[in-house]
């Protein structure tokens, strides 16, 4: 079981404080069957799971996708590229020092919020990156926003759903810490909405992927591209050779 744990915090305060571990793997999340949620109870315990005391929330969100898991792992895994699928992002650049590609754990990126929210800009670390298990997240590590300490995982998985049909099933989840002069259902509500609204746009930007994947395989198909070689056309018949039966 991975445990994201506080870093920011002195040896004497810990000392100070009950650490918990998060239930999410006990709870369903909205928009999953319990089917499902128990076929990916095991990806919950192992990588949704944080430690929190007093002045922290958490939460685990899941968005059920109609695309193949490549397709969606294609969008997710892109640390450089939050705003395709991400609102709320103006812009987004990997910081100096940090130019790798494809990128790696450890890199940084700078992120320019949208006016409108508490919030200006978002430094941010990549701190996991598995292309074969398709896990990634990554921590707030500076910046002009109200999320300190946010830390956020994603875990992008094939489910087999009642119908025994295969689909795609996004896990995001956080832990963040409670603002001064706010509640735990406040902090949550917000960040809530924020995570939901981006695995929305998540669905609509590789479910249209999907589609017009599918379309192009089946023009090809129909144009008889797909072994490389036209279709073959019969010849026209020549009426004074056709006997009469």
């Amino acid at each position: 079981m991975i445990v994201m744990e506080e870093e920011e915090i002195s040896a004497t305060e810990k000392e100070k404080m009950e650490y918990t571990n998060t239930a999410h793997h006990t709870r369903i999340p909205a928009g999953l069957s319990g089917e499902e949620f128990e076929e990916l109870k095991p990806v919950i315990y192992h990588h949704h799971t944080y430690r929190i005391c007093t002045g922290k929330c958490s939460s685990l969100l899941a968005q059920r996708i109609q695309a193949p898991i490549d397709t969606v792992w294609s969008i997710v895994r892109r640390f450089d590229k939050p705003q395709t699928y991400k609102h709320f992002i103006k812009s987004c650049f990997l910081k100096e020092g940090s130019q790798q590609y494809p990128t790696t754990v450890g890199c940084l990126r700078e992120v320019n919020v949208i006016s409108g929210l508490p919030a200006a800009t978002s430094t941010e670390r990549l701190d996991i990156l598995d292309d074969e298990r398709h896990v990634t997240g990554f921590s707030i590590i500076g910046g002009e926003h109200r999320l300190k300490n946010y830390r956020s995982v994603t875990t992008v998985n094939e489910c087999k759903g009642g119908d025994g049909r295969i689909r795609t099933v996004v896990l995001e989840s956080y832990v963040v810490d409670v603002p001064e002069g706010n509640t735990d259902d406040d902090t949550r509500m917000f960040a809530d909405t924020v995570v939901k609204l981006n695995l929305q746009k998540l669905a609509s930007v590789t479910e249209g992927l999907a589609r017009d994947a599918n379309r192009r395989n089946s023009g090809k198909s129909q144009m008889g591209y797909t072994t490389g070689a036209r279709p073959a056309h019969p010849k026209p018949l020549n009426p004074s050779k056709v006997q009469p039966r």
